[in-house]
């Protein structure tokens, strides 16, 4: 009976996993797991701030992608909730991401970033000539680098929510905020 059981336990794993192996190939794959483009909008600062936030990304393999990022104060009504929110009126981010898992480009994923910003920011300046400073508004274009978390949840027909957050720091210039903040909520379509 023991010499009996070794053959049949071979003969059935095998079996089994010649069907496994038929079945994978029989599947289509889903549009999620093929498709290397992504366009996307920021639909938090969009309702929240009435900036707009758009965003290309292109999935290099599995576990990586880049993206480049535009956000414009488009419909900014109230400036003074949109002043306490973002110092920012432009900015342009390229960012790169990795991903962790077996997923294809989606689940948890940690990403570095480098930011070309422009806007107002209350910057503190000091006269020599009274020995007294204040605070005024300045423009100022700085760039920043900085890194991040986030998760992508894709469904199988391509469409997903990105959120994510980072940090950075200007680099460049003392008329601009020191820290950059990023908090992401975007909804796009992969194809």
């Amino acid at each position: 009976m023991k010499n009996l059981f070794l053959p049949l336990f071979l003969f059935i794993s095998t079996l089994t996993f010649a069907q496994d192996s038929i079945a994978e190939q029989n599947q289509t794959p889903d549009k999620r797991d093929i498709t290397q483009n992504e366009l996307s909008i920021g639909a938090l600062n969009l309702v929240a701030f009435g900036a707009l936030d758009l965003t290309y990304e292109r999935i290099i393999d599995k576990n990586s992608s880049w993206a480049i990022e535009a956000f414009i104060q488009a419909l900014n009504k109230d400036r003074e909730a949109v002043d306490d929110a973002f110092y920012k009126d432009f900015s342009l981010t390229g960012k790169y991401k990795y991903f962790f898992g077996d997923r294809y480009s989606r689940g948890f994923y940690v990403h570095g970033f480098g930011m070309l910003s422009s806007g107002e920011y209350d910057s503190y300046v000091y006269d020599s000539t009274s020995g007294y400073g204040s605070y005024e508004d300045q423009d100022y274009t700085d760039f920043a680098l900085g890194f991040g978390v986030g998760g992508k949840f894709v469904s199988t027909g391509g469409f997903f929510l990105d959120l994510g957050a980072g940090i950075g720091r200007n680099l460049f210039t003392e008329k601009s905020p020191t820290i950059v903040g990023q908090f992401n909520v975007n909804l796009g379509f992969r194809f």
